[in-house]
């Protein structure tokens, strides 16, 4: 069989035809992505149950904190998942990547699902729930950017802001399920039932839903980009890299990709996934009343995606990103003081805050994966990626809850400023960006 040349397109790879066929490959990519994030996000919201649960009951504000920091614990296995899976997809394939990652992921959830509380197991059951964090930790280190990169290859050049959607759209879809569990079960279950097998039913579910997506990406086919790129490695006639070459010719593009996250990470994962249950355990608001407003301020988010991605389309990624970074850091001091205990002040300051950051959510995918050359799209996002999710995103909602303990009113001002700091950098690395709308991605 004769070898194609670099650019061609070898007549065994398989393109997306027919409405039908890119249907089933955007709801296998999106499917394994909320499932991926729902596991990730029900341990926010149902932290106050696992502290409770889980954790000594002697000191209820350090078995949350306890919980919170594990939830920030898992987050130091993102790197070291991002390297894996990021090799595991630029030399195995996307679509290999993807599909462990989901897998392991649905692991972690189970184990977490079937742990024995602290009465019967005692501290052991604190370090269950550690290992579990880290095998999740490992799998969602993996899972954005495998996907995100299958993604983007698998776009029309045109449309590549649009269909990047997917990726956060999917995966609040996996958060507000989750949410929206919480609020259904609190309505419908006593206190008592809740905390002694209420809040092990999401991840017992998750386990489930896993396995499901696990089925679906097996079904995949792999991108054109990458199965062009492992054709021409095997021509004679061009030169011979490597993984780690590669990426040090491109880490002044990596630290862009650190640049563009710290501010979305902390404000993404505080306003969209921790506020209902900061709301919850600091403020005294009902559970059902903060699960029911966050299930309503993630679907504004939601809605807000798509807009944003059709906008970069047409006017530029860099625009949007500067928008969005900007818009976040303007509105965080106002919206954080507008959350004052009431149900309808903590969706007012949710839904802003969230119509913001899903600027730069939207768009995120592409502009990453515009990025770097097709031989490490993968881990060229996903080493920096999760480096900066595990220092500052998995550490924002330990942080928010620890400032509030010691400072008071005033660890909301603290935190507001580290955030607004954050987002400014975002906007400053966004403004250097050379502008990639409509290209085609680079090999």
């Amino acid at each position: 069989m004769n070898t194609p040349r670099l650019g061609e397109v070898s007549p065994a790879i398989h393109r997306p035809n027919g409405r039908k066929e890119l249907r089933k490959t955007l709801f296998g990519i999106g499917a394994g992505n909320a499932v991926e994030w729902f596991d990730w996000a029900i341990y926010a919201t149902f932290a106050p149950y696992i502290a409770r649960n889980l954790f000594s009951p002697q000191d209820a504000t350090s078995a949350f904190l306890a919980t919170m920091a594990i939830f920030a614990v898992g987050f130091i296995a993102r790197p070291v998942g991002g390297v894996l899976f990021g090799v595991i997809g630029d030399r195995v394939g996307r679509k290999t990547s993807m599909t462990l990652a989901v897998g392991l992921a649905a692991f972690g959830s189970l184990i977490i699902a079937v742990t024995p509380g602290f009465a019967v197991m005692g501290v052991f059951a604190s370090i269950m729930l550690l290992i579990a964090r880290l095998i999740q930790g490992l799998a969602h280190g993996g899972e954005l950017p495998s996907a995100q990169t299958y993604l983007a290859e698998m776009a029309p050049a045109p449309q590549r802001g649009l269909y990047s959607t997917l990726i956060y759209f999917s995966g609040t879809a996996g958060i507000v399920f989750g949410t929206l569990l919480g609020a259904i079960f609190t309505l419908v279950l006593t206190n008592e039932q809740m905390d002694s097998f209420g809040w092990r039913i999401p991840f017992a579910l998750g386990a489930l839903f896993g396995l499901y997506a696990l089925v679906m990406r097996t079904r995949l086919k792999e991108t054109v980009q990458f199965t062009e790129h492992k054709h021409a490695e095997t021509d004679s006639r061009r030169p011979k890299t490597s993984l780690i070459k590669d990426f040090m010719a491109n880490r002044a593009k990596a630290l862009q990709v650190i640049g563009l996250t710290v501010g979305l990470t902390v404000v993404y994962y505080i306003w969209s996934v921790a506020t209902p249950a900061h709301a919850i355990s600091t403020l005294g608001m009902e559970p059902s009343e903060a699960l029911w407003v966050g299930v309503g301020a993630n679907l504004v988010f939601m809605i807000a995606l798509p807009f944003w991605g059709k906008l970069s389309d047409r006017i530029g990624r860099r625009p949007v990103l500067i928008i969005s970074s900007i818009g976040a850091a303007v509105m965080q001091f106002p919206m954080t003081f507008v959350v004052r205990g009431e149900w309808w002040q903590l969706f007012i300051a949710m839904a802003v805050m969230l119509i913001f950051i899903s600027g730069s959510a939207a768009i995120m995918p592409a502009v990453y994966a515009e990025l770097f050359p097709t031989s490490i799209r993968t881990i060229g996002v996903a080493a920096p990626y999760a480096l900066c999710v595990a220092l500052f995103g998995g550490t924002a909602a330990y942080l928010q809850a620890a400032l509030d303990s010691w400072l008071g009113d005033q660890g909301s001002v603290v935190f507001s400023i580290y955030s607004i700091v954050l987002l400014l950098i975002s906007a400053a690395t966004a403004s250097a960006l050379a502008e990639s709308r409509g290209k085609e991605l680079t090999d």
